[in-house]
């Protein structure tokens, strides 16, 4: 059981992971996510983005989308988990907090400021593993997000 950087090849499981993510969380109408999108974004010629792998016995069991950012008010850069998959089976086994622990580390290595992730309110299990790892809540802050044809809108494109 362990982590590893993604490759090329592993752009399939790449997507099967991220979309049973979707699933999981209730959002797979909203998953527009193709191979080629996956491909292009983590291996194209400008990468936006990375993925880990979780194998166990030699099969992917689970993805961490991950890229960096930066922390204008200290600074210093800081890395963004997009998302964290384990497939059921393979919960509970130390996987999450594995990967949590190997981006920590990068974090630190690169001087980063801070290691940052969202995380569904409903989604207590995922919760109490975070404040296990001694996250704390930003509670002031509110997501926001413009897509779609609000996005195409916004750029005065249509």
């Amino acid at each position: 059981m362990a982590w590893r950087d993604a490759a090329r090849e592993d752009v399939d499981a790449v997507f099967r992971l991220v979309r049973g993510l979707a699933e999981y969380e209730k959002l797979l109408h909203e998953f527009h996510a193709t191979v080629e999108d996956f491909r292009a974004a983590l291996f194209g010629p400008h990468p936006v983005a990375h993925a880990m792998l979780a194998e166990v016995e030699g099969r992917v069991v689970g993805v961490c989308l991950w890229y960096r950012t930066f922390a204008s008010f200290l600074g210093r850069p800081a890395i963004w988990i997009e998302d964290v998959f384990i497939e059921p089976a393979h919960r509970r086994q130390g996987l999450g907090t594995a990967v949590f622990r190997l981006l920590a580390a990068r974090a630190v290595e690169e001087g980063c400021a801070a290691l940052e992730w969202n995380v569904l309110d409903w989604n207590a299990p995922a919760i109490a593993a975070y404040r296990a790892m001694g996250a704390v809540p930003r509670e002031e802050w509110t997501d926001q997000r413009v897509s779609g044809q609000a996005l195409i809108r916004l750029a005065g494109k249509g």
